[in-house]
């Protein structure tokens, strides 16, 4: 089952993170922007509010959330109620594809990168922004896990298996980047994008659908 319930019951608690954390967040869009393509037809898997998509240029946006979506239309993001790992898409629909924290969220990660392989284009672009569950956020998030409405039932990933899970999915990676080197707490300056990965919290990888 899709862990939508706590975006549900606590929407205004989500969208009010991106205010408290402005420079965070503003620091993950600009990881994202080098990364996603800024022409052709985008889907954002997990859109959310469409905090991501919005600014992105990326049109469509997938969530098991009605509450998220209502915030991603008013965005100006062309909603469809729905899984990762069931994208109501024909194959070969997009040419480039993001999710931004999703993978924490599905059931099974594999499914979802196989649709999602399944709905781009050939030689579409696939771009994922994530938190490294073996940086000093990660360790900290998994530290607070039980205490955490939103990640209580969350599966993080490191930076590592996350490759091998795109590997093993038939993508090609083609670029790493990362940002938010520091705790949130201490975030108050937006920071710049690094090439890589293993020293930052928030990991960017980009990803070709070879078919």
């Amino acid at each position: 089952m899709p862990k939508a319930a706590p975006f549900e019951a606590h929407h205004r608690r989500y969208e009010a993170w991106f205010g408290e954390h402005e420079a965070a967040y503003i620091s993950e869009l600009l990881a994202l922007r080098p990364f996603v393509p800024w022409e052709g037809y985008g889907l954002e898997i997990g859109v959310g509010s469409g905090r991501f998509a919005a600014p992105l240029g990326i049109r469509v946006g997938i969530d098991p959330s009605p509450e998220m979506l209502a915030y991603a239309t008013a965005h100006g993001i062309e909603v469809v109620l729905g899984t990762a790992e069931n994208l109501p898409f024909a194959v070969d629909t997009f040419d480039h594809a993001l999710v931004v924290t999703a993978i924490c969220f599905v059931d099974s990660p594999e499914r979802m990168l196989a649709e999602a392989r399944r709905v781009l284009k050939p030689g579409g672009r696939l771009t994922m922004g994530f938190i490294d569950r073996d940086s000093a956020l990660g360790q900290e998030y998994l530290a607070h896990q039980s205490e955490d409405v939103f990640y209580r039932e969350a599966t993080f990933y490191s930076a590592t298996e996350l490759e091998r899970l795109l590997l093993e999915a038939g993508f090609s990676i083609q670029a790493w980047g990362q940002t938010l080197a520091h705790p949130l707490p201490k975030t108050r300056e937006i920071e710049a994008l690094r090439p890589g990965r293993g020293q930052c919290a928030f990991v960017v990888v980009a990803a070709s659908n070879e078919k």
